[in-house]
């Protein structure tokens, strides 16, 4: 009872802090043409609900792609809907097409985050208390900080997060058909959910070679990949009509015209370039096949390591060092997609960042603060994709006598 009391006390903080943040400003906000993440989330509103399916990811009169065109997978779209109808509602002003580019009012800030709080309660917070449940050796009180780890950024992250985390609950749990269901609909929500793609994929993969491909195996594998086409065949239908519609999705989704990277992001690129100019030096296309190939180097030996050792403490460290492998060395990654390995670094961040207050940057070297931050992350970020695959690969003794296999 104890220790229900302290979780329900953690996820009560964890609800009474986000709620807080909205009291207080956000970026962008008042300032044109953009007005930031917030304009994005309710621009993908307006759009949804005002324009026909077939118009959703195409650049046109009533949709101009370079104003916070949708850039996510349908699932993101179709909450943007389901959002807008409620907004609709509310206030038709808040969803009017072209009249409410810009839209600022305090009632609209609080649907926004109202929105925000209500997916959390839905999707993320029940998948956290479950998984402290059956996946942390008791409702211990080191692992109940877990509850209140909850990002304050405006956007809706906690859904992908959130499904991500249900997949790796069903798994855990020997309900491979709902693991997998999960994480497909996460994947369809965001597409940085790839980071965790390829573990997801060889531990069902080794579960299923372990119980013989020739008989249970193959059914059961017969049955995921059904269970996953089927999954994506339903998010994406409004979109199969017409051929050019799932291609111009997934340019929207994989924009590599944008280049290797961009602003200062703690990965391999931003790193290199402040001594070799990759982007100048090198063409588009091997600045991409340079990626990929880094990219699958680091997450080939955990990957082969799961589809041989298909347990959960295997799956677990996979899930780690593959999204450490997307984060460091892939193309385009996002400087909000590193929330595993902040810990250690946040000292060093924080004398950084006072630092780049209160003392002016050399006039030669304008951006000399947010280059060392971003450096001293990615030196961080290298030891921990190194250490965890060491762990990995050398598993030790006592998890070994674990019996993890579903």
């Amino acid at each position: 009872m104890e220790n229900w009391s302290l979780f329900s006390l953690c996820v009560l903080l964890g609800l009474t802090s986000r709620w807080a943040v909205s009291f207080h400003s956000y970026s962008g906000a008042g300032k044109p043409p953009m007005f930031g993440d917030y304009e994005a989330q309710r621009h993908w509103q307006e759009v949804t609900y005002n324009l026909p399916v077939h118009e959703w990811y195409f650049n046109t009169t009533n949709n101009d792609l370079n104003y916070w065109g949708l850039d996510y997978p349908p699932l993101t779209a179709y909450h943007s809907l389901v959002c807008a109808y409620v907004a609709k509602l509310l206030n038709p002003e808040w969803v009017e097409l072209h009249a409410s580019r810009g839209y600022e009012s305090h009632s609209h800030k609080l649907f926004m985050r109202a929105t925000v709080l209500f997916t959390d309660i839905l999707i993320y917070i029940p998948a956290v208390l479950l998984y402290c449940f059956y996946f942390c050796d008791g409702f211990s009180k080191q692992k109940s900080s877990m509850c209140i780890v909850f990002n304050c950024n405006f956007r809706y992250n906690s859904v992908s997060l959130g499904l991500a985390l249900w997949g790796i609950l069903g798994l855990g749990l020997g309900w491979d058909l709902f693991g997998s269901l999960a994480f497909t609909l996460a994947l369809n929500y965001k597409q940085m959910e790839l980071y965790h793609s390829l573990p997801f994929f060889c531990y069902l993969l080794g579960k299923c070679i372990k119980q013989g491909l020739i008989g249970r195996g193959f059914f059961q594998l017969a049955k995921i990949s059904l269970t996953v086409l089927v999954t994506f065949a339903l998010c994406w239908m409004p979109f199969l009509s017409d051929p050019k519609q799932p291609l111009q999705v997934l340019h929207r989704l994989f924009p590599f015209g944008r280049g290797l990277f961009e602003d200062k992001v703690a990965n391999t690129w931003c790193s290199l370039n402040v001594l070799i100019k990759i982007k100048t030096l090198l063409s588009r296309e091997t600045q991409l096949f340079l990626s990929f190939a880094l990219t699958l180097l680091f997450i080939l030996p955990s990957s082969l390591k799961l589809l041989s050792k298909p347990n959960l403490w295997q799956f677990k460290l996979a899930l780690v060092n593959s999204s450490l492998a997307f984060f460091l060395f892939s193309f385009q990654v996002h400087e909000k997609s590193i929330l595993l390995a902040f810990w250690f670094s946040l000292v060093a961040m924080a004398a950084l960042s006072f630092t780049s207050v209160w003392l002016e940057p050399p006039a030669k070297f304008p951006d000399l603060f947010p280059v060392l931050v971003s450096i001293l992350s990615f030196l961080h970020f290298l030891g921990f994709i190194i250490y965890f695959n060491l762990v990995q690969l050398m598993e030790p003794q006592r998890k070994k006598s674990q019996k993890k296999t579903n």
